[in-house]
């Protein structure tokens, strides 16, 4: 339903639109959104407005019924002029501010709260923009920026209205990361969605279901996929996978396929046909974004599956995978590592990482650190060698977590112990009183086998999730310590006494006080590199974290320690990110002081960014390498302003497992020296793919020569030649790079422009001044800061405050129009946030009226009357019921047209911002009655105009694309249905073969790839079908009206002298020449094409753009033929306020003599007091009170 017609059926209705919105059950904004075209309604609610329209329809007739509401709509379309120029004004600025992307083409720039690094800004504007359907991989380093780039594409394509819908998936961990990113950098209102809300109802539809964020393995589950594939679904626009090379998918030695169901989800989401039937939506995503800094793990068919989700079809095999010209790929990803990325002036984002290993000793004597370890030791090879003999995984797990928790801290061991004791006893009563019989303790251990496991050692913090404050691998740990090797009740009350004997010797151990592991680190936090700093310390297990945070707060900093465990919920984490945040001790600010130390388990080790603090102590080295670089990822990122990071580690040195340690930390160093490149750090997770550091550590433990020989294997495993060999792979597969470096003078020129062409703040701000008076709003304070809201009428911003409370208390009294340091000090208004979008739709509302009626302006230039249209215009690609994927209609491109018509009905396509050159005009002259007799042929006339010409060339346009994009589809579809008949007919023959044999599972094999080569020249032949029609479907749009404007020439004796050409031309003749004189490369945009030849707008709201050796001025030029007062138009006052101190009026005066003399003034909007009428007024005193003094 288009939103013409969503805004005749409620004026029909005589609904106003917070009425409708409730009949409706979605709010107010959605439906505003919906009529502006801004959005476009679900399918479900769609079905709801056709059925208030047939209500509508039925009731017509009815008793009592009021025509009221249909006599005023065919009034209102009727053009008499009468209208509000004011208003007119108003509902065209907040249409033309709308379509930003149309004025400044990286207008998600200005309004997030971000500034893009080079590499960002070309994957977005560059790479993924263009696109007309993105099937794209983002394969940065870590650290890059993913989600940035992601919220700017998002962003951007909103503001097109090429997206409605957004799908995030994303692993556990990053859930809240994403929500918080989204929100607080772009504004963008996401929901999170978890798999209890699926008990609540569908929460993937209705109003607020338009942008979620789930984690991957809560939307693989039963519940929430059912939800998803509900038939009442609206499809997903976008659908995003961060983290995507853990939508793992295999290969079985005999060539069959093993999808996990990570990988299902995502087949169902991308589109890919044959796939189960428990795992089809109905629909798939139009768009598809897969996030990785891992692509490509040294194995090629995980890769090849992950490039099988951005076109199905055409890398349907491998085979055809692998045979797709490497030019043609570039298409579809982008890889940039961090040895390549640089700001602005080329310099390396990313500072060095100095990674230092810190070997402390374990206290000797009676009751002290090394008897508890040689104790524990010893009955952890007991019953570890047992369990392995026995095959008793889940027995094994148990006593890898006493050795884990013996490194981190006696607290940890203590707490382990006593649990093992603990459930010793319950299951020795439990026997003992005949509750469990002893036969059935063989059972209970097998089937904890097949529950229990590593989650340190298998998964990395993101994917590591947390349920009921407790982290996964706490729970698993649980589980795992009632886990035994005993097989009768005499071996469990053996092992009891051992566990009683260690948990006392612990508990002696730890009423010392004295740790050896703390002593160290509390000499590193003193010693003069790192005593006035902040430290980020790192553990494993929430136990000793507990101990960290007592020790700490004893040694004088209470207070001064932030935490986190999986126990929090994101906001209790952002609220400790802040509390660390903040500068501590003579530092604090009015804020108060902030925490020195920050301690976490690895629950923050990802999805939180820490780059204001450069100094991170490993408590606990993780025997997981990939969790190590995830936990250097916190500091060493973008933004980091220290030109070096330091990783500390904690190891005692002489252990068994520490020795193991210990050389992998070593031999990173080496390497990283040898090198002269800290790239090691980045790929220690893929070194180890597939292998355990956590197996070398459980074999040191058999004994001292066993730690020797593991040690020595593990240094030999890790070389320098792998690395290389990692970064020679990666240049193979992604290419060499280096695009950044080359292309930073074209990015350079081209943000220079943007800069120009920027619509905040000045034009938003004056947008609110002239949108507040029209809705009965006051804008309080000061504009130039913050300001508050004041209603002139009761009711009149009863929309509103629902969305203030969606922001902090402190930010609700504080608007701005400029972007704040910290989106929590106040709130940032501009297109696309919620409560300007509000008032914005309160405006269009009031002022929609007049834009019908039409309003009377002045253009001071003009030499004849004429009337100026503004219309929206959209190309879309209809809907085919015969093809699945074209069943909902698709917008390809929409935008706002301007046209000029005079009397003789010659038209001309202009810009729509030229309404800001225009004044409101009291009266019609009597040149004008013409256009008042026949307004409303002119305006058919227009309307033509604009559908036969403008929109069929963009129509056109679209339509060769779709042509030339269907001849490269056309050609690799065949080509990867050929491979794909290929390979069945090779796979048919393999496993004909093994079932001859007698092999029952090839059996299942062999029937399956029947049906897939009975259907392939069916599946081929609707595939290009479809792509063929796809390029039929595009096609014009609608043309809507949305205000017209009755122009007249000024025949104010002043505006003439004003415009007087030959005094323009002696002003601008006398800027130029002092501009070349003053060694400025000075450029004339004085009209639409010498504007647009420099990359501005028609308009710029500056006649001359001039490059000095270190800076930039935009220069309005005025001229008088004596002295007089200066008038700046509404579009140049605005551009003063955006540019500042970059902004130079030039006034000329006495061009009438044979001495014109020049006047500078920088930064008007800050030191002219400008008379408002029509625009703005500035005395010639005043200039020359303020101007600068010629050299």
């Amino acid at each position: 339903m288009e939103a013409i017609e969503i805004r005749k059926l409620r004026e029909s209705l005589g609904l106003t639109q917070a009425a409708m919105a409730a009949q409706l059950g979605v709010n107010f904004v959605t439906l505003s959104r919906w009529e502006l075209g801004r959005s476009r309604p679900s399918a479900l609610a769609v079905t709801r407005l056709r059925e208030l329209e047939q209500s509508a329809a039925s009731s017509a007739l009815a008793p009592g019924f009021s025509r009221a509401a249909e006599a005023g709509q065919l009034e209102a379309q009727k053009l008499d002029f009468l209208g509000d120029p004011n208003q007119v004004r108003t509902l065209v600025e907040g249409e033309r501010l709308s379509y930003g992307h149309l004025f400044n083409p990286a207008f998600a720039t200005e309004i997030s709260q971000v500034d893009p690094l080079p590499h960002q800004r070309i994957a977005v504007y560059e790479r993924m923009l263009p696109q007309p359907r993105l099937r794209f991989g983002l394969f940065d380093d870590a650290g890059a920026g993913k989600t940035i780039m992601t919220g700017l594409y998002i962003r951007e394509s909103l503001s097109r209205r090429m997206l409605r819908r957004v799908l995030v998936v994303v692993p556990a961990g990053l859930v809240g990361n994403w929500y918080r990113e989204m929100r607080t950098l772009f504004q963008l209102p996401f929901r999170i969605v978890t798999g209890s809300d699926a008990r609540k109802g569908n929460p993937f539809t209705g109003a607020d279901s338009d942008l979620v964020i789930v984690s991957v393995d809560s939307l693989r589950g039963q519940a929430l996929f059912g939800c998803l594939s509900d038939p009442s679904v609206s499809p997903y626009d976008l659908v995003v996978f961060d983290e995507a090379h853990k939508l793992s998918a295999n290969r079985d030695p005999d060539g069959s396929f093993r999808p996990t169901d990570r990988y299902r989800l995502a087949e169902a989401l991308a589109g890919v046909r044959d796939i189960p039937d428990e795992w089809r939506l109905g629909w798939s995503a139009h768009h598809l974004l897969l996030l990785t800094a891992t692509p490509h793990m040294g194995k090629p068919f995980p890769y090849y599956c992950l490039w099988r989700l951005l076109e199905p079809e055409i890398f349907s095999t491998e085979t055809a995978f692998g045979s797709f010209p490497t030019d043609d790929r570039k298409k579809y990803f982008a890889r940039r590592v961090k040895e390549e990325m640089v700001n602005l002036h080329g310099a390396p984002l990313y500072p060095l990482r100095v990674c230092d290993t810190h070997s402390y000793e374990l206290s000797q004597g009676p009751l002290n650190e090394q008897e508890l370890y040689d104790k524990t030791t010893a009955y952890i090879r007991h019953f570890y060698n047992q369990a392995r003999l026995l095959n008793r995984s889940a027995a094994r797990f148990a006593m890898t977590i006493f050795q884990r928790r013996l490194a981190s801290s006696t607290w940890a061991l203590l707490r382990s112990l006593r649990n093992r004791l603990e459930k010793l006893e319950t299951l020795i009563d439990d026997i003992q009183s005949g509750r469990i019989p002893e036969e059935h303790l063989r059972e209970q251990q097998r089937r904890l086998d097949r529950q229990v496991r590593d989650t340190l050692d298998e998964k990395t913090a993101d994917e590591e999730g947390a349920e009921g404050g407790v982290e996964e691998h706490e729970k698993d740990e649980a589980q795992a310590l009632a886990a035994f090797v005993a097989t009768n009740l005499a071996e469990l009350v053996a092992e009891r006494e051992k566990v009683r004997e260690l948990v006392g010797l612990a508990e002696a151990v730890y009423a010392r006080g004295l740790e050896s592991k703390f002593e160290k680190l509390r000499e590193l936090l003193r010693s003069p590199e790192f005593e006035q700093e902040k430290v980020i310390i790192y553990t494993e297990h929430r136990d000793t974290l507990d101990f960290l945070v007592r020790r700490l707060e004893a040694m004088g900093y209470a207070g001064q320690v932030a935490y986190i465990h999986g126990g929090l919920d994101f906001e209790a984490r952002d609220a400790q990110v802040e509390l660390f945040r903040r500068p501590h001790g003579a530092k604090a600010g009015p804020d108060g002081s902030g925490a020195r130390f920050f301690v976490g388990t690895d629950a923050a080790a990802e999805g939180i960014n820490l780059q204001f603090c450069w100094v991170l102590v490993n408590y606990d080295v993780p025997w997981n390498p990939a969790r190590l670089e995830q936990r250097m990822g916190r500091i060493h990122r973008y933004g980091q302003k220290k030109d070096r990071v330091a990783i500390l580690n904690l190891v005692a040195g002489k252990t068994r497992e520490g020795r193991v340690v210990q050389t992998l930390l070593n031999k990173m160093e080496e390497i990283r020296k040898e090198l002269g490149s800290d790239k090691v750090f980045d790929v220690i997770g893929r070194i180890f793919e597939g292998l355990s550091l956590n197996d070398y550590i459980q074999r040191a433990i058999v004994s001292e020569d066993a730690a020797d020989r593991e040690a020595l294997d593990l240094a030999g495993h890790l070389t320098v030649e792998q690395i290389r060999a990692i970064a020679a792979r990666e240049e193979a597969i992604f290419g060499r790079g280096g695009e950044i470096v080359k292309d930073l003078p074209k990015l350079q020129e081209a943000m220079h422009i943007e800069e120009m062409r920027r619509l905040l703040p000045g034009y938003v701000r004056r947008y609110l001044e002239h949108a507040a008076p029209a809705i009965d709003v006051d804008l309080v304070g000061d504009l130039d800061s913050t300001f508050f809201l004041r209603a002139r009428k009761k009711g009149a911003l009863d929309s509103v405050f629902p969305l203030l409370e969606t922001y902090p208390e402190s930010a609700r009294a504080r608007l701005t129009v400029y972007r704040p340091a910290d989106s929590r000090d106040a709130v940032f208004l501009h297109p696309g946030e919620p409560v300007f979008e509000r008032l914005s739709a309160l405006a269009v509302e009031r002022c929609r009226l007049a834009g019908r009626r039409g309003a009377v302006f002045v253009d001071v230039s003009a030499s004849a009357p004429y009337l100026l249209h503004v219309m929206r215009v959209s190309v879309v690609r209809r809907v085919d019921e015969a093809f699945p994927a074209l069943h909902q209609e698709e917008a390809l491109e929409q935008c706002l047209v301007a046209v000029k018509q005079f009397a003789d009905n010659r038209i001309e396509e202009i810009s729509v911002e030229q309404m800001l050159l225009l004044r409101p005009a009291a009266k019609v002259d009597a040149a004008s009655v013409g256009f008042m007799a026949q307004g409303n042929t002119y305006r058919l006339a227009a309307e033509e105009f604009v559908s036969g010409t403008v929109l069929h060339r963009m129509s056109d346009v679209r339509r060769l694309q779709a042509m030339d994009r269907l001849r490269y589809t056309e050609e690799y579809l065949r080509r990867a249905y050929d491979y794909q008949e290929s390979e069945l007919a090779s796979a048919r023959k393999r496993f004909t073969e093994r079932a001859r044999e007698g092999d029952k599972r090839a059996l299942g094999e062999l029937e399956r790839i029947k049906q897939q080569q009975r259907g392939l020249y069916e599946r081929r032949d609707v595939a290009i079908a479809q792509a063929r029609r796809e390029a039929d479907l595009v096609q014009p749009g609608r043309v809507e009206l949305i205000a017209t404007a009755l122009v007249q020439p000024s025949i104010n004796p002043e505006d003439v002298k004003a415009c007087d050409i030959e005094v323009e031309r002696i002003a601008m003749e006398i800027a130029m020449a002092y501009e070349a004189v003053a060694g400025g490369e000075a450029r004339d945009v004085s009209t639409p094409d010498k504007a647009r030849l420099a990359g501005l707008t028609d308009y710029p709201g500056f006649d001359v753009f001039s490059k000095r050796h270190d800076h930039e001025r935009a220069i309005e030029v005025k001229g008088r033929v004596e002295t007089g007062d200066i008038e700046l138009t509404e579009n140049e006052w605005a551009k003063a306020i955006n540019l500042r101190s970059r902004y130079w009026l030039y006034v000329v005066f006495d061009c009438g003599s044979g001495s014109p003399r020049l006047v500078r003034v920088q930064d008007p909007f800050g030191k002219l007091v400008a008379r408002s009428k029509a625009g703005f007024v500035v005395s010639a005193k005043a200039i020359l009170e303020a101007a600068e003094v010629l050299p």
